[in-house]
């Protein structure tokens, strides 16, 4: 008895999951059927006056060192040495907590 209550109930949840897919694969050959851009999701759609001339000499600023230091990062795990640490500044305490007297 316990065991076809049981039974009914999962079956009925199969069925909703797959009437569920179902829906969602309609779902996806209504888009898939209309052709032409897609919009990204979350995409807002807003104009930008930024050129793509802006993003390269940025992009020659902000990452012209990218591929030396990731040469070097490799370089260093290779030999499996530790990263260098940041630079400290003179009135910084060193690592530890104390200062040297």
């Amino acid at each position: 008895m316990v065991d076809d209550i049981l039974e009914r109930q999962h079956q009925r949840e199969r069925e909703q999951e797959r009437r569920r897919l179902r829906e969602e694969e309609q779902k996806d050959l209504d888009v898939e059927s209309h052709r032409g851009p897609r919009p990204l999701e979350g995409y807002a759609g807003g104009h930008t006056s930024w050129t793509d001339q802006q993003d390269d000499a940025s992009a020659r600023q902000v990452h012209a060192g990218d591929a030396q230091a990731s040469w070097e990062a490799s370089e260093r795990q290779a030999r499996l040495e530790p990263e260098p640490e940041p630079a400290r500044r003179e009135d910084e305490p060193p690592p530890g907590g104390e200062r040297s007297r």
